[in-house]
């Protein structure tokens, strides 16, 4: 799907010659690569894409990103530093050549930042982590009991998941990467242990994080913040798939959207591109009706944090999203690792007031 052309006399027609008010760099500095897409070893009913019952709509998005693609894109983005995340809605550890992938972007001084569910986390996948100070981990637990992992994640698998973090802290050691944390998906089905998980995860891991699910187009627990802002999303971040199409954001896990093609036409021309320019357009001017997918999206209020200190943890805290931040383990969590999102420090000083995503 593409956007319709705007209707507005103020909208030149030659949309790329459109200077947006709200800065764009020349390159997202956080792109978002789909290494394998459709493939996952877990079926969680919140999964946008695996907790589909629509098998020939995942079967359409199945395919891998082959190494010539992705270090195409790759070269084109290093000079701008970006943060890397190599996956969007599938386990990314399934990916193949994952280790050349990975390995590809360290060798070019990108960050990386990997989300995985654990279970194939080995000894010998660890030490690799390890080895290539990769820059981020997280894997996503959501649960304190057998019980209720079985409900939010569909497997009963607690006690391995859970050795896969330790195994993880241990293989590390006192070394500075990765930056290890765990994450919990806040819903009805586990609301009840959400306390129970932060107190015990932030003694053993440098960041805890807690987000609400995604579910109908936004987020569920959260009311719509009354004076809606264009989302940070679109100014420096870049959802690729395994083929090269590019969505107006992670979220789009079945490509509803497609703002063209990166591997046909290069990161810096999608990303300066008419289709991306309308997306900003019509956010900057209110228009969130024209782009049927951002309409009722209340996600983009996860910019807007503030921070506290309390005891030995740096909170942030958004509408929709909590990390506890081990302040001992804080010196992981910068340059492209930031992905596009404020520092923690600020003139050499942790600041507990309002910051938004610049």
């Amino acid at each position: 799907m593409t956007l319709e052309t705007p209707n507005t006399t103020n909208f030149p027609s030659d949309v790329t010659e459109y200077t947006a008010p709200l800065p764009v760099p020349d390159l997202p500095s956080k792109l978002l690569m789909d290494l394998q897409e459709g493939y996952c070893n877990l079926k969680c009913p919140k999964c946008l894409v695996h907790g589909s019952d629509d098998i020939e709509a995942i079967k359409a998005i199945r395919g891998y990103m082959s190494l010539e693609d992705a270090r195409k894109i790759l070269d084109e983005v290093m000079v701008a530093n970006p943060l890397v995340q190599p996956t969007l809605w599938s386990e990314p550890l399934l990916a193949r050549d994952f280790r050349q992938h990975i390995t590809d972007m360290k060798e070019r001084g990108i960050a990386v930042a990997l989300n995985t569910n654990g279970l194939l986390l080995t000894e010998e996948i660890a030490q690799f982590f390890v080895d290539i100070k990769l820059d981020s981990l997280f894997i996503s637990i959501d649960a304190t009991t057998q019980e209720t992992l079985k409900k939010v994640r569909g497997v009963d698998k607690l006690e391995q998941i859970q050795e896969a973090v330790f195994r993880m802290v241990r293989v590390r050691g006192d070394a500075a990467y990765p930056r290890i944390g765990v994450s919990f998906a806040f819903e009805k089905e586990n609301q009840q242990e959400h306390d129970e998980f932060v107190s015990y995860w932030v003694k053993y891991v440098d960041v805890v994080r807690v987000n609400q699910v995604y579910e109908g187009g936004r987020w569920q627990r959260i009311p719509m913040p009354e004076n809606r802002v264009p989302c940070q999303a679109i100014y420096h971040t870049m959802a690729i798939h395994h083929d090269g199409d590019v969505s107006v954001c992670c979220l789009d896990g079945f490509k509803e959207t497609n703002l063209g093609n990166v591997v046909k036409e290069g990161v810096k021309s999608v990303w300066l591109g008419e289709e991306f320019q309308k997306v900003r357009y019509y956010h900057e001017t209110g228009q969130y009706d024209r782009i049927p997918f951002c309409k009722n999206c209340n996600v983009w209020a996860n910019y807007i944090y503030e921070e506290e200190i309390q005891a030995n943890l740096l909170i942030r805290r958004s509408p929709g999203m909590t990390y506890y931040n081990s302040i001992e383990r804080l010196s992981g969590w910068e340059g492209g690792l930031l992905g596009g999102h404020a520092p923690h420090f600020r003139n050499g000083l942790l600041e507990a007031k309002v910051l938004s995503a610049d």
